[in-house]
């Protein structure tokens, strides 16, 4: 069928959503469950990244990596978007066998506590009332409310300062989206490796140790109510440069710079995600060479590429303006308004 459109805006309902093709590998969400380590990195690097046996980063890249891992010390990548500031932590993570990468994606409202671990009180006070309504009451008994662990879940950055073997690798994405105060709070537990839980800490006398879930929902043990790294995690934050940070920050951290990805990076991503054989057509290396020769400063990111590349594929027999009008729409740069 020479019509690759599925909606068509006739109005008529029809079953033609039954030919829409799988999704972009970096858009499917049908593989692995929410245990699965790899479902994550699949979308991240790639479903055929073991055919590619280096991404190609630059010298620099992994000079700056490595210095986070031998010194301890978290890395801030800056970048424009689509340069692949958080495909970073997901490349350390695999090619280390670090585990799942551990991700907080910061918001204006984004908090330390967030971070570090959430208490449900109102919760357990619903579980404990529930449970003495339902004592008081003829009949069978319900059984003693969980313990206060139930009702504490550690967030990513406390999940990844629990004591380890190997450290654990924490995505902090888009640090600049957050409000002025989340840079300085962040800077006791990147130094101390260690923060504290005041309602296990009261009763830690009573409860030295108390099981409470941590971010992979495993449950994990806290001692004294405090949680301490035995080996500090690889901390990746990501910022697109839209602030600048304090200096107690800064000098805290290994700084990389992430410029926009090259003709041999380039050529790695689209083989990682889309298969050897796809910029092979005319259509196709046009797209990547549009790609490549960008006006200096304009921000087209590497995912509207994929895209483009991607239903330029599926649109292969639509006529020639149609598949250049899409690629218009998808590739638009995001730094230039409409």
């Amino acid at each position: 069928m020479n019509d690759w459109r599925i909606y068509r805006g006739a109005g008529l309902p029809h079953d033609e959503i039954q030919r829409l093709p799988a999704p972009p590998p970096w858009r499917d969400f049908s593989t692995g469950g929410a245990d699965d380590t790899l479902a994550g990195a699949d979308r991240r690097l790639g479903v055929r990244r073991r055919l590619v046996q280096n991404h190609h980063p630059r010298p620099a890249e992994t000079d700056a990596v490595n210095a986070a891992l031998y010194l301890r010390r978290p890395l801030l990548v800056t970048g424009n978007p689509g340069t692949g500031k958080s495909t970073l932590a997901h490349a350390v993570a695999h090619e280390l066998r670090l585990g799942r990468v551990l991700r907080w994606p910061i918001v204006s409202r984004t908090t330390l506590q967030d971070g570090l671990y959430r208490y449900d009180a109102i919760g357990r006070l619903q579980d404990v009332q529930l449970e003495r309504a339902q004592t008081g009451a003829p009949g069978p008994t319900a059984a003693t409310p969980a313990g206060i662990g139930s009702y504490i879940r550690l967030g990513p950055l406390g999940t990844a300062l629990l004591p380890s073997e190997q450290p654990r690798v924490l995505l902090i994405d888009e640090l600049d989206k957050s409000d002025l105060d989340l840079p300085n709070d962040l800077l006791n537990a990147l130094e101390e490796g260690e923060f504290a839980i005041p309602e296990l800490e009261r009763i830690a006398n009573r409860e030295p140790v108390v099981e409470v879930l941590s971010d992979d929902g495993r449950t994990v043990p806290v001692f004294g109510g405090r949680v301490r790294c035995t080996t500090f995690p690889f901390i990746v934050l990501t910022s697109n440069g839209e602030r600048d940070f304090p200096a107690a920050l800064l000098r805290r951290c290994i700084r990389l710079e992430l410029e926009p990805p090259g003709e041999e990076q380039v050529g790695a991503m689209i083989e990682a995600h889309l298969g050897g054989d796809t910029a092979t057509g005319e259509a196709e290396r046009g797209l990547v060479q549009r790609f490549l020769n960008r006006e200096p400063g304009e921000v087209i990111a590497t995912d509207q590429l994929l895209n483009a590349l991607y239903l330029t594929q599926h649109a292969s027999r639509a006529e020639r303006v149609t598949r250049e009008r899409i690629a218009d729409m998808l590739m638009q740069p995001l730094d230039q308004p409409r």
